[in-house]
């Protein structure tokens, strides 16, 4: 992407998700489809290439769930109704998000009915690759944990063309398959995506990450007291 100049700031996107020419076009894509024009809660990944999605979300007055980096602070809430109109592109930022955003409880977390996420390569299968850290498999586990979330709330991701390829990527039982892939010039539905999550898989989950982010740690002490 670097090479054929089609990433974007920021720059270089090696180690992110990466930005990319025509991440508008995508989102537009994901726009059209019913599953957007039905969902009233949508959850969206704080990183660059999403924020159309982001800012057309609260344009349509939808309620925006947007995780904070490395879900540290877990989870925000970004309300189109108590925030003004000429605030939501700055609202779709990172930054904009934790100013009119509120900062969500497990218990306060609302039923989502649309994921979408970012991807640094996701094969025609729905494998996707992300930036290594896991994230956005623990934030899909947290979700399914506490009811937010089951296997029918779909999971859609926009990328630019480079980035979906037609070999099978590897995969791990955690990883999280996406439902539909948006690019700038087409939608793709998954080819036999692989079952999604059930939850948090605690068994491959190391101590010091779940002590890096409270809100997976009171979780977990909410799992051993059932």
């Amino acid at each position: 992407m670097e090479e054929w100049d089609i990433a974007r700031f920021p720059r270089p996107v090696f180690g992110r998700i990466p930005n990319f020419v025509g991440a508008e076009a995508a989102a537009r894509k994901l726009f059209g489809l019913s599953l957007w024009k039905k969902a009233r809660v949508i959850k969206v990944n704080p990183d660059s290439p999403q924020k159309p999605v982001r800012r057309e979300a609260l344009k349509e007055g939808k309620l925006l769930i947007m995780p904070t980096p490395r879900i540290r602070k877990g989870f925000l809430l970004i309300d189109p109704c108590k925030i003004p109109q000429s605030a939501y592109s700055y609202a779709s930022t990172i930054r904009g998000a934790f100013v009119y955003g509120k900062v969500l409880g497990l218990d306060e977390i609302p039923r989502v009915d649309l994921i979408v996420i970012g991807s640094v390569a996701v094969d025609v299968y729905g494998t996707r690759i992300g930036k290594g850290g896991g994230y956005a498999e623990l934030e899909y586990g947290i979700l399914r944990e506490i009811g937010a979330i089951d296997e029918e709330v779909p999971i859609v991701t926009t990328v630019h063309e480079i980035q979906v390829v037609k070999e099978k990527l590897p995969r791990e039982k955690h990883d999280l398959p996406v439902d539909i892939i948006l690019t700038p010039r087409r939608i793709l539905n998954s080819l036999n995506p692989y079952p999604k999550p059930k939850g948090i898989y605690w068994d491959i989950l190391d101590e010091h990450k779940i002590s890096q982010i409270p809100i997976l740690k009171e979780l977990k002490a909410r799992v051993r007291s059932r």
